[in-house]
């Protein structure tokens, strides 16, 4: 059976998640706290982060950005990486931008320090930290809204792996109760129609010991 290796809470955990099932392809998850460091998981990812996907073939692909184009290779039936080499090119940039920049900006700054850092045992939240975080988080809705004003799905016409990788960042700080909608309603319809998908339920239904998220995290119609 095919399995994963994830923490519920992570972003790039969660993208895949999304990837394999717009693809339908049946996997397993694997709890793994990657604080932890453990031997086991260390010999399969020696980076010691998740995602890492073992395959039905046995194979061991590490790090979100290789599993998913690991997958478009292995299993090009339903790509979600663009039909033209044009807008290939605009989804790995915006798959670039949410993994690198928004998690830099955002993610690290309010999803790190609010839970994780509870979670592995690391103290108490840096307030400049967070600071910076809510800055971050205000101008990238405002990109996000501008993108959804402009075209159906984030990179165009169509649903791809930048709608998830977004999706994916801004569903873990939604569980958090981290993201005000109210300052971008576009982005918030666009979130609300890609959390309506039928791959997004799993990621609803998640849910971890001693953390509630907001009522409207698994309401389809927010």
């Amino acid at each position: 059976m095919r399995s994963l290796y994830h923490h519920p809470i992570c972003p790039y955990s969660r993208k895949i998640r999304l990837l394999l099932a717009e693809k339908r392809l049946g996997f397993e998850v694997r709890l793994e706290k990657p604080w932890e460091r453990r031997e086991e998981y260390l010999a399969l990812n020696p980076a010691g982060l998740v995602p890492t996907l073992i395959d039905d073939n046995g194979l061991v692909v590490p790090d979100s950005a290789v599993i998913a184009e690991y997958l478009d290779e292995a299993y090009p039936d339903t790509s979600l990486m663009g039909r033209t080499l044009a807008e290939r090119v605009e989804v790995r940039r915006l798959v670039a931008w949410f993994d690198g920049r928004f998690a830099q900006d955002v993610t690290r700054n309010l999803l790190e320090e609010k839970l994780l850092k509870r979670l592995a045992g690391r103290g108490h939240p840096d307030s400049g930290l967070l600071r910076l975080g809510y800055a971050g988080l205000r101008e990238h809705l405002r990109y996000l809204g501008w993108l959804a004003e402009t075209r159906k799905f984030l990179a165009g016409a169509i649903v791809s792996l930048a709608d998830f990788a977004a999706a994916a960042h801004l569903s873990a700080l939604d569980f958090a109760g981290e993201v005000d909608w109210s300052l971008s309603p576009a982005a918030r319809e666009w979130y609300a129609r890609i959390k309506s998908r039928p791959s997004f339920r799993t990621l609803l239904a998640d849910r971890i010991p001693g953390v509630a998220p907001p009522a409207h995290y698994a309401d389809l119609d927010f």
